[in-house]
C-alpha cells in the first residue's frame, strides 16, 4: 500500500487538505485532514505530497497517433505518444481510430489495435471513425459498443468528410445503440472554394498564411450550424470537437436554448496561439502552427476561457496530430499540402493550469472538470477514471504550484522536433504521476514503460458539469 500525504485533494465540487490510499491499482481510502490511526497499515510507503495539489489522472479524448494522412504519417506513434502524454499528466487517452473506405469497421479497429501494440505508457481506447456508411457499418456500430468503442467520429470536410443525409442516418443510428459521435464541423465547399481561388495565385499559394485566411470562422460556424440542426431533428446528443471561435460558440447556444444537448471541447492552442502565428516571415517558422480548424484571434481566445469557466465548454483535449519540419515542408510550394496538426499532449495539463488557474481565468476544480471527471463521462470511463474515490483507478496527477519550467523541444518526450508553445513560461509543475497506482513519470521523466492497458469503455452520461 502507499498513502499519499497531506496533499491538497482536488475535485470538481471543492478541494481540501488530506491523505490519500492506495492498495495495489485502486484508491482504497480518502481521508480528509489525515487518515485515522488505525486505517494505513504500518508497512504502507508514506510519500509527502505537502504542497502538492493532487488531480484525478488527465484523460486526453482526441489524439492522433501513427496516423497516416497528407501523404505521411504523424510523427508520435503509440510508444511514442503514449510516453509523453503520461509524461504530462495525461493517464488515459482515446485516439481516432479511422475507417477508411472500403474497410468495415471491424477492420478499422483491428488495424488501430496493431499499431497500439507498439507498446503504450497509458491506458487507451478508441473512438471510430465513420467514412464508409453502408449496412455493414451500421450493423459493425452496435459491435463497436459492444466491444466498449463507444463513442464515433465524423468529419464535414477533407476527403473522409460525409454527407448530410449520411450524418442524419450515422447520428439516428447512433442514437439507437447509445452511442455519441463527435464531429470535426467545417463548410468544405466553402473552404474549397476559397482555397481554389488562393491557389490560382502563386504568391498566394505559396504563402502559408493563406491557410487560416481560406478557412474561416464562419466556415466553422456555418458547419456547427448545420450539425445542430440535423442533431434537432434526429433527437440527440453529439460533440462539437476542437471547438475555436466565438461565432460557433454562438451556434452551440442557440442550440441549447432549443432544449438540445451539445457537448464542446477546445484545445490548448486555441487558448494561447493567434492565427499571427502563420504570419511569421518564413515557412519554417509559420508552418509549425498549420491545424485545421485554424488558429483564430485574441477576441475568440477571451471568449473560449470565459466560456470555459462558466461551463459552456466540458472538455479540453489536444488533437495531437505531431509532424516533423521536414513533414511540413511537403507544403512548401502549396500552402493546401502542409500537414495539418502540433503536438499538445506533453503540456495540456501544466498550460491549463498556468494559463488557467494560475493567471485567475480558471478554478482548479474547474480544471479538473475539464481535464479528468467531465471526459471520464462523456467518453464512458466514470467510475473508473477521472475522479478520486474509493474503488477508483489510482491514477493521480501531483501539481506542484510553486515550480516553474519553461516548455522545451529540448526537454520534451514527443518525437516532434519543435515545440508549439516554446519558450512559454509556466507557473506550476506536474511533479508525479500515478498510473493505477505505480508511480510512472517524475518531473517529466517517464519512469515506467508498456504499463497501458486498453480501456472498454460504456454509454456516455449526459451529467457533466
Amino acid at each position: 500500500m502507499k498513502l499519499l500525504k497531506q496533499g491538497t485533494l482536488v475535485t470538481p465540487q471543492e478541494s481540501f487538505l488530506g491523505d490519500l490510499l492506495i492498495d495495489g491499482e485502486k484508491i482504497a481510502g480518502i481521508y480528509r485532514g489525515s487518515a485515522p490511526a488505525g486505517t494505513v497499515p504500518a508497512d504502507a510507503e508514506i510519500i509527502d505530497a505537502s504542497g502538492k495539489l493532487i488531480f484525478p489522472g488527465f484523460i486526453d479524448a482526441h489524439t492522433h497517433f501513427d496516423l497516416h494522412v497528407a501523404g505521411t504519417v504523424t510523427v508520435d506513434d503509440f510508444a511514442s505518444g503514449t510516453r509523453a502524454a503520461v509524461a504530462g499528466g495525461t493517464t488515459s487517452i482515446i485516439d481516432f481510430g479511422t475507417q477508411y473506405p472500403g474497410e468495415t469497421l471491424e477492420e478499422g479497429t483491428q488495424n488501430w489495435h496493431a499499431k497500439a501494440a507498439a507498446g503504450c505508457s497509458c491506458d487507451y481506447g478508441f473512438h471510430m471513425t465513420i467514412t464508409d456508411w453502408n449496412e455493414q457499418t451500421r450493423q459493425d456500430c452496435q459491435n463497436m459498443m459492444d466491444e466498449g468503442l463507444s463513442t464515433f467520429k465524423i468529419y464535414m470536410t477533407y476527403d473522409t468528410q460525409i454527407d448530410d443525409q449520411t450524418v442524419y442516418e450515422v447520428v439516428k443510428r447512433l442514437k439507437e445503440v447509445g452511442g455519441i459521435t463527435g464531429c470535426h464541423c467545417e463548410n468544405a465547399g466553402l473552404i474549397d472554394g476559397m482555397r481554389a481561388e488562393y491557389a490560382a495565385d502563386e504568391t498566394l499559394r505559396k504563402t502559408v498564411s493563406s491557410h487560416y485566411k481560406t478557412r474561416p470562422a464562419a466556415a466553422e460556424a456555418e458547419a456547427i450550424n448545420r450539425l445542430l440542426h440535423i442533431c434537432e431533428v434526429a433527437d440527440t446528443p453529439v460533440i462539437d470537437v476542437h471547438l475555436t471561435c466565438e461565432e460557433g460558440l454562438e451556434e452551440i447556444r442557440a442550440a441549447r436554448k432549443r432544449g438540445q444537448t451539445v457537448f464542446a471541447e477546445t484545445c490548448p492552442q486555441y487558448l494561447i496561439l493567434t492565427s499571427d502565428k502563420l504570419d511569421a516571415p518564413t515557412f519554417e517558422e509559420a508552418s509549425k502552427y498549420v491545424c485545421a480548424p485554424p488558429l483564430r484571434t485574441q477576441h475568440d481566445i477571451d471568449v473560449l476561457w470565459k466560456a470555459l469557466a462558466d461551463g459552456e465548454i466540458q472538455t479540453v483535449s489536444t488533437d495531437h496530430c505531431s509532424f516533423t519540419m521536414e513533414q511540413k515542408a511537403l507544403g512548401k510550394d502549396d500552402f493546401r499540402k502542409i500537414p495539418g496538426g502540433m503536438p499538445g499532449v506533453e503540456n495540456r495539463g501544466e498550460v491549463l493550469y498556468s494559463e488557467g488557474v494560475a493567471k485567475g481565468r480558471l478554478t482548479k476544480e474547474r480544471m479538473c472538470a475539464v481535464l479528468a471527471e467531465n471526459p471520464a463521462k462523456l467518453y464512458g470511463l466514470y467510475p473508473r477514471k477521472g475522479v478520486l474515490q474509493e474503488g477508483s483507478d489510482a491514477d493521480l496527477v501531483l501539481i506542484d504550484p510553486q515550480a516553474r519550467k519553461t516548455i522545451s523541444v529540448d526537454n520534451q518526450v514527443s518525437k516532434c522536433d519543435y515545440a508549439p508553445l516554446e519558450g512559454l513560461e509556466l507557473e506550476g509543475s506536474v511533479t508525479q504521476v500515478y498510473l493505477r497506482g505505480e508511480l510512472t513519470a517524475e518531473n517529466g521523466t517517464v519512469l515506467q514503460e508498456n504499463r497501458g492497458q486498453f480501456l472498454k469503455r460504456g454509454p456516455f452520461r449526459s451529467d457533466i458539469q
